[in-house]
């Protein structure tokens, strides 16, 4: 059965670029009728802030993303614990005493040589005696795992194959000094427990996945290294990488300014792809879209503009059914309510418009009288009978034989009078949902 995982840090907010690996990861989960896990890597006790690990769930529960199972590293700490203890057994996990000073004065004399920046492992060549007067001087060690010097291959299933020269890499560090864990042994190791068949992530990762696969199999013998597949990163329209200080491009930056969390989706899913960008009235819809092959190697760009231009036709296309409930928060409800949506969906920017439309067919407005007499003549003129969506071209045919008026001279200044906008919706919809006795009553309005 297929199972995957996303695994953010609760250390900030996730932003869209995380939303672009979340849904790669839970689309498809959902094609393959799979299991699509939350996993939280808090092993970082310091940074990692409950907050923030509930705001996460809230962001994802925005975008429409359910996982079907929540684990945190911070609970799991026995199996890292377990695992670190059979590597060192094995010889795979060594010790080193360099301070970061040192590694990194290390590493310039290296390149000053012409020589790979790399690890010399000198940890392995430490006897008994030396690590002890290195203890003794108050050093404590970090973890490195050794690496085989040989080319690790798969076939990622976003680039095809790969491959990387293990042997072109530091043994890395898997515990720091204070004795804490790095990502890496936390992640193969809930990767093994927790049964994951595809790791499905940014193309930042791809140096990880030999250590990770060496790791793997150095820790269980009886099942293949998962399915790896790096995708390109959503970066702004100028190139610039996203972080968790990117602000308006947070999940909760984007639900704040009224964007519409399907514009996210697409956008965070499709940028970057083969497919074009375009309004889906479901995430059902952007399931039968989404496609990995389809993801490019070129870079992942999108303009913030351009979301903002999504999210207002992902509105006009929405059907009443999927906005109901939300109409019924802003107590539009009713046999008028799909009406009501169906005039000034098109005319939205963003849902938190709704109200102010609400008001000009259901509330009190204040009518602009443009020119008073003819709006008394398109008030001797308005039907008694019960509004519907020919009224509007039947009383307007009539102002138009009796006046002369057409074009803009015709119908703008029942526009204002009626509604108080300049521009909006259709009238012949907004007609009927304004009724005779409003509508006789703007027509009439002081100065008309």
């Amino acid at each position: 059965m297929t199972r995957v995982r996303f695994a953010p840090s609760p250390t900030g907010r996730i932003h869209i670029g995380n939303a672009r690996t979340a849904f790669f990861n839970w689309l498809f989960a959902k094609k393959k009728l799979g299991t699509f896990v939350l996993r939280f890597d808090d092993t970082d006790l310091e940074r990692s802030k409950e907050e923030y690990a509930q705001a996460i769930e809230v962001d994802l529960a925005w975008l429409g993303i359910a996982p079907d199972l929540v684990v945190r590293q911070s609970q799991r700490f026995a199996l890292y614990d377990a695992a670190a203890e059979s590597l060192k057994a094995a010889g795979l996990l060594y010790s080193c005493y360099e301070t970061a000073d040192e590694l990194d004065r290390r590493r310039k004399r290296q390149i000053a040589r012409g020589a790979p920046p790399i690890y010399d492992r000198a940890g392995l060549k430490l006897t008994s005696d030396e690590r002890t007067a290195l203890e003794a001087e108050g050093r404590k060690p970090h973890w490195r795992f050794k690496l085989q010097d040989r080319t690790m291959r798969w076939d990622d299933v976003v680039r095809g194959a790969s491959q990387i020269e293990a042997g072109s890499l530091s043994d890395p560090v898997l515990i720091r000094e204070d004795s804490s864990y790095l990502y890496t042994l936390p992640s193969v190791v809930d990767d093994i427990d927790l049964g994951i068949t595809h790791v499905i992530r940014g193309e930042d990762h791809v140096t990880n996945t030999a250590v990770q696969i060496q790791l793997f199999e150095a820790l269980t013998a009886d099942r293949k290294a998962p399915c790896f597949g790096h995708h390109n990163l959503l970066t702004t329209a100028s190139g610039e990488g996203l972080s968790k200080r990117s602000g308006s491009l947070s999940i909760a930056g984007l639900r704040e300014a009224g964007i519409e969390p399907l514009a996210v989706a697409v956008l965070a899913v499709l940028t970057g792809s083969s497919d074009s960008v375009h309004p889906v009235a479901s995430l059902e819809e952007l399931g039968e879209v989404f496609d990995l092959n389809h993801v490019s190697r070129g870079a992942a760009r999108f303009d913030e503009a351009e979301l903002q231009a999504l999210s207002a036709r992902t509105l006009h296309a929405l059907p009443f059914e999927t906005v109901r409930e939300r109409l019924a928060h802003h107590e539009i409800a009713g046999t008028r309510a799909e009406g009501f949506w169906l005039a000034v969906r098109g005319n939205l920017t963003r849902m938190e418009d709704v109200p102010d439309w609400w008001r000009v067919v259901e509330g009190e407005i204040e009518p602009v009288i443009e020119d008073a007499d003819y709006c008394r003549d398109a008030l001797a003129l308005l039907p008694d009978e019960i509004f519907d969506d020919k009224t509007w071209s039947r009383w307007t045919a009539a102002i138009k034989e009796k006046t002369g008026r057409k074009g803009r001279a015709l119908f703008h200044p029942l526009r204002l009078a009626l509604t108080g906008r300049d521009q909006g919706p259709e009238l012949a919809q907004l007609l009927p949902l304004i009724g005779r006795i409003k509508a006789a009553g703007r027509l009439s309005a002081p100065g008309g």
